[in-house]
C-alpha cells in the first residue's frame, strides 16, 4: 500500500532492490561454482524474488530497460559460470578459423595418434598453429565424441571470436557475449514494437528482460538463444508488415542458428495460404542452404544426423514425461528404454503439431505467439532433455499471452542445476518433482483463468 501511494518510496524500494540484484548476479558471475548447488539455488531465489518484486511494483519502464542493461554488463568480463559449452565453442572455433569443417571431425579423431585417414592429416595439418590451444581444450570438452550439433550462424561467431583470440579463452568469450548483448537489444526493441503493435502494455518486455533465467543462462552462460529470439521476433515483425521476404531471411538465420524453429513454418501454412506459404518455404530452405554452404561436404548430413540420433536417443537430463516412462521401462524390462522411448514421444510430437494446425479456427498473425508457446511447451514437456535456456524463447513468447506458467517454470528449472553437485552428474528425483508440480500448478492455473486465444491486456 505505501508503495503505491509515495512515489520518492517507491523509487528509493526500486534502486535498493536493483542494487542488491546486481550485488547476487555479481556472486553468481564472479564467486558461485556450478557445483555449489546450495549457493546458486539460493542466489537465484534471491534475484528471482528481487525481480517480482519489482515487476509487482511496477518499475518504470525506461529504468527498467536501463537496468536490463546494466544487469548484462556486469558479466561482461566473467566466464561462463554454470556451463562448459563453451570451450566446445572455441574448439569449433578454431576448426572454422583454419578451414577446417566442424561438421566433418570429432575432437577424438583430430586428437588421435594413430589409424587416422589422409583427410583428417590434412585436417591436423592446418590445425598445427592452434595445436597448443586445442591441446588445452579438448580435455574440457563435455562431448570429444560427438560431431558439433551447432548450425552456421553459430559457427561464423565461434570462428569470428576464436579467429581474434585464438590463444585467449576471456577474449573469445568476450567478443561472443558481446554478439549476444547485440541480440539482446535488438530483442528488447523488437519486444516494445511487437507488445504497442498487439495494444499490450510496453511494460511487458521487462518480463522478459529482467528474468534472471534470461540474464543468468543468455548473457552469463553464453546461450545462442539469444540469437533465435531476435531473429524470431523479427521474422514476426516483418510478417505482419507484409515483408514476407525479409521475414523469410530472418526465419532462415534463426534456423540457421539453432534448429528449432523449424517448428515455425507448420504454423504459417494456413495464415499465408497455399501458394504463399509454399514460396515462403522455398525462401527460408534458401537462406537455410546458403548458410550450410560453405560447410557441404559428403559427410556433412550423415554427421549431423548421426549426433541428432544419438541426442533424443541417448541424452536424458531434466525430463518430465520421458522419466516417467522410463520408470515404466525399468519396471517391464528391467533396463533403460530410451532408445525405444525417444523416438516414439517424437512421433507422438509430430501428431500434436498436426491436431494444433487443425484445431486453430481462425489462424492470424495476434494469435501466432500463443500457438508457437503451445506447440513449443509440448515438445518441451515430451523431451528427454531440457536445459534451462531452453525455456527463454517460451518466456519471450508468453508476453504476447495471458499464461503465465513460463514465469513460475523460469524460477524452477534452476533446480536442475542440482546435477552438477556432483562429477557423476546423478540428478535429484524429489527436486525434478518440486520442479514440475509446480509447473503443472501453473498451467492448472492458467488453465482456471480460461485464457482467450488472443492476446488481450491484463494484470501481472
Amino acid at each position: 500500500m505505501l508503495l503505491s501511494q509515495s512515489a520518492p518510496f517507491r523509487r528509493i524500494a526500486h534502486l535498493l532492490a536493483l542494487l542488491l540484484l546486481g550485488a547476487v548476479y555479481a556472486g553468481l558471475a564472479y564467486a558461485t561454482p556450478r557445483t555449489e548447488f546450495g549457493q546458486l539455488a539460493g542466489l537465484f531465489a534471491v534475484a528471482f524474488g528481487l525481480y517480482w518484486f519489482l515487476l509487482k511494483t511496477k518499475l518504470p519502464l525506461r529504468s527498467g530497460l536501463l537496468a536490463a542493461l546494466l544487469l548484462r554488463l556486469l558479466w561482461l568480463p566473467a566466464l561462463p559460470a554454470f556451463s562448459d559449452d563453451y570451450h566446445r565453442f572455441r574448439w569449433d572455433g578454431l576448426l572454422v578459423s583454419s578451414g577446417v569443417n566442424p561438421f566433418q571431425y570429432r575432437p577424438d579423431e583430430l586428437v588421435a595418434v594413430a589409424e587416422i585417414s589422409p583427410s583428417t592429416t590434412a585436417a591436423i595439418w592446418q590445425l598445427a598453429p592452434y595445436s597448443q590451444q586445442l591441446e588445452t581444450l579438448y580435455p574440457k570438452l563435455n562431448s570429444p565424441h560427438y560431431y558439433s550439433v551447432y548450425p552456421p550462424v553459430c559457427q561464423a561467431v565461434f570462428g569470428l571470436a576464436s579467429g581474434l583470440f585464438p590463444a585467449s579463452e576471456r577474449g573469445a568469450v568476450l567478443l561472443m557475449r558481446l554478439v549476444l548483448l547485440l541480440a539482446e537489444a535488438a530483442t528488447a526493441g523488437l519486444l516494445l514494437a511487437l507488445l504497442r503493435r498487439f495494444g499490450l502494455p510496453p511494460e511487458r518486455a521487462l518480463w522478459y528482460l529482467l528474468n534472471p533465467l534470461v540474464i543468468v543462462e543468455l548473457t552469463g552462460n553464453l546461450h545462442f538463444e539469444a540469437l533465435v529470439i531476435a531473429f524470431l521476433l523479427l521474422a514476426l515483425v516483418l510478417l505482419l508488415r507484409g515483408n514476407r521476404g525479409w521475414a523469410a531471411g530472418a526465419l532462415g538465420l534463426a534456423i540457421g542458428t539453432k534448429l528449432l524453429p523449424l517448428l515455425v513454418l507448420p504454423l504459417l501454412a494456413r495464415r499465408l495460404g497455399a501458394r504463399r506459404f509454399l514460396a515462403f518455404s522455398a525462401a527460408v530452405g534458401l537462406v537455410v542452404v546458403l548458410l550450410f554452404l560453405p560447410f557441404v561436404s559428403a559427410e556433412l548430413v550423415r554427421n549431423i544426423s548421426r549426433s541428432l540420433d544419438l541426442y533424443f536417443r541417448s541424452f536424458e537430463f531434466n525430463a518430465s514425461l520421458y522419466y516417467l516412462l522410463r520408470a515404466a521401462g525399468y519396471w517391464l524390462t528391467g533396463y533403460n528404454q530410451i532408445a525405444r522411448i525417444g523416438p516414439a514421444l517424437a512421433l507422438t510430437f509430430v501428431a500434436i503439431i498436426g491436431g494444433l494446425m487443425l484445431s486453430e479456427k481462425r489462424p492470424a498473425w495476434a494469435s501466432l505467439p500463443r500457438t508457437l508457446l503451445v506447440l513449443l511447451t509440448a515438445y518441451y514437456l515430451l523431451a528427454t532433455v531440457v536445459h534451462p535456456w531452453y525455456l527463454t524463447p517460451l518466456l519471450a513468447l508468453s508476453l504476447f499471452t495471458n499464461y503465465r506458467y513460463l514465469l513460475v517454470w523460469s524460477g524452477l528449472v534452476v533446480l536442475s542445476y542440482a546435477a552438477y553437485h556432483t562429477a557423476a552428474y546423478t540428478e535429484n528425483p524429489w527436486l525434478l518433482t518440486l520442479e514440475y508440480t509446480g509447473l503443472l500448478a501453473a498451467l492448472f492455473r492458467d488453465w482456471r483463468r480460461s485464457a482467450p486465444a488472443t492476446v488481450v491486456p491484463d494484470a501481472l
